[in-house]
Formats: C-alpha cells, sequence, structure tokens
C-alpha cells in the first residue's frame, strides 16, 4: 500500500492522543477535519458523531455534519443539522446557506473556454498560480493558464490583471514569473498587480479579495485549469463576499491540461472535487480545521 500521507499521520496522531484523554473532543474533531482532507468522508462524519453527544451545542461541529452530510448525500441527517444549526446561531445558518448556494450555482454552471461576461464596469482577471518547477521555471500547466489570461486580457484591453501564487522556488514566487511572462508577452505593466504571498488555493481566494476590493471592481473573471477552476470561483465568491468588493459579478474561464481531450472529460463534478470545494470554502470562510491547541488552523 502507498505510505500514508501527512493529514492520514496527523489523524493517527490525534487520535492516539484522544485515546489518553478521551474529555477532548476537540481531538476527535480535528481528526475529523484531516481526514476530510484526504476524502475520508465516511470516517470524518463517523468522528464527528462520536463528538457530537459531549458537546451536543457545539456550532461548528453541528455546521460541519450539516454540510459533510450534504455532500454525502445523507438530506435527512443534512436537515437535522442545518436545523440544530438555525437553533444555535441563525447567523451562522444564513451563512451556510449562501456556502451552499454558491456551491451549487458555480457546479452548475457549465465549464467555459472564454469568457461570457459582458456587463459594463471595472473588469478584473484573477489568474490562479501553479508550483514552479525547483529551477524556478513554469510547468505547462500554468503556461497554459497564462495564455488564456493574455487572450482574455486582448479582448478586454481595460481589464486589470491579478495574478496570485506566493510559493517561491529559485528565488522568485509563482506570481512574479507569471507577471514577467504576461508583461514579456504584451501586457502593459501597469495592468497587472501581483499577489506573492498566497501558500495555496485558500489564500489566493483571501490575498486576491483585499485586492479586488482595493481595485473597486464590478466583474471578476477566474482563470485556471478545468480541474481547479471550479473550486478557485466559489473561493474567491466566499472571500469577496466576507471581504468585499460587494455586488460582483464572476464568471470562469478554464483551459484544458495535457490529457483532457474536451471539456466533456471534466464536466461532471466528483463526490471528490465537490468535498474538496466545501472543505476550502470553509476555510475561507474561517470554521477551524484543526482546533486543538497546540495544533490550530482555519
Amino acid at each position: 500500500p502507498p505510505p500514508p500521507t501527512t493529514t492520514q499521520q496527523v489523524a493517527k496522531l490525534l487520535l492516539q492522543a484522544y485515546g489518553l484523554e478521551p474529555y477532548r473532543s476537540d481531538l476527535l474533531i480535528s481528526a475529523a477535519n484531516a481526514l476530510v482532507h484526504d476524502g475520508e468522508l465516511s470516517r470524518a462524519i463517523a468522528l464527528l458523531g462520536d463528538a457530537l453527544p459531549n458537546m451536543p451545542d457545539d456550532l461548528d461541529t453541528n455546521s460541519y455534519l450539516a454540510i459533510w452530510s450534504l455532500v454525502a448525500g445523507t438530506e435527512e441527517a443534512a436537515s437535522r443539522y442545518f436545523a440544530k444549526v438555525r437553533d444555535l446561531n441563525q447567523g451562522r445558518a444564513n451563512d451556510m446557506s449562501r456556502i451552499i448556494n454558491c456551491v451549487q450555482g458555480v457546479t452548475a454552471a457549465p465549464l467555459m473556454l472564454e469568457s461570457q461576461k459582458f456587463a459594463k464596469g471595472r473588469r478584473a482577471l484573477v489568474t490562479l498560480g501553479y508550483a514552479l518547477r525547483h529551477d524556478g521555471s513554469m510547468d505547462d500547466i500554468l503556461v497554459a493558464r497564462l495564455r488564456t489570461t493574455l487572450s482574455l486580457a486582448a479582448a478586454d484591453p481595460s481589464a486589470m490583471v491579478v495574478v496570485t501564487g506566493g510559493v517561491e522556488r529559485n528565488g522568485q514566487t509563482e506570481a512574479s514569473a507569471m507577471a514577467q511572462w504576461l508583461i514579456e508577452h504584451g501586457v502593459r505593466e501597469d495592468r497587472v498587480v501581483e499577489d506573492n504571498y498566497a501558500k495555496n488555493t485558500v489564500e489566493n481566494a483571501l490575498y486576491s479579495a483585499q485586492i479586488l476590493a482595493a481595485l473597486r471592481v464590478d466583474v471578476v473573471t477566474v482563470v485556471s485549469s478545468a480541474r481547479h477552476v471550479r473550486r478557485g470561483q466559489v473561493l474567491l465568491e466566499v472571500a469577496c463576499s466576507m471581504r468585499g468588493p460587494p455586488h460582483v459579478e464572476f464568471d470562469s474561464v478554464c483551459c484544458l491540461d495535457e490529457g483532457d481531450a474536451s471539456l466533456d472529460d471534466v464536466a461532471r463534478v466528483s463526490q471528490e472535487e465537490l468535498l474538496h470545494i466545501y472543505r476550502d470554502a470553509l476555510r475561507v470562510y474561517g470554521l477551524w480545521m484543526f482546533r486543538s491547541p497546540p495544533l490550530l488552523e482555519h
């Protein structure tokens, strides 16, 4: 069998700790979220259910159980946990409903190879990064995203371009490499804004939302690979709903990765993809992923 992943090892250690301190239900919750990270949805739901009798009014645990039950397709359980969340905190219930509506709207829309947004107003393209090679050069996946961005930027010369990715290789970040490529291919330097801080897709959304608020945009087009773009759009929508800019229209444009012959190959939203979308949307929202000191992470 393949070696356990880092999060699987974390879950194992948390469960061992719970065996020593069985009053620490927070350890079960953190272990469950570690398992969600690896797609072990059924085990995660079971652990959260084990934690609930000791903390039946815990808002986060009921929120997670509502969402994970929805992803698992157990609608009766999801409705029961949502009712509990509503009883505990109407504001949280409203926020969860908005996240669900966002996910359902984005995942129901067809993937597009070109933008459908022609609304008037200030527009920004947000292109999500991809890990650089060890020598600092760009992978073909990232270059494909940039070629799509270049085409969109040429079609809308007034649009700003936000490039996001802060993982550094050989002295430069994804965003700096992306910006350099776009400028070398004819995009004016004053149109390009770099986010050199984000280390993952969650942080892509959080930092980009701040940039978009400063730019006061009205329309946002997210650019990424077909297998990544739906998650990227949902996370950015959730981040913007929290941090501004308000009342923004969103769409997304994707490019095909090597091995994908057409959009038909990636059109269906799998349970795994849906789980990852909700997992990261809840992290953007601010729910604790790990809440067992000293292991603390949203």
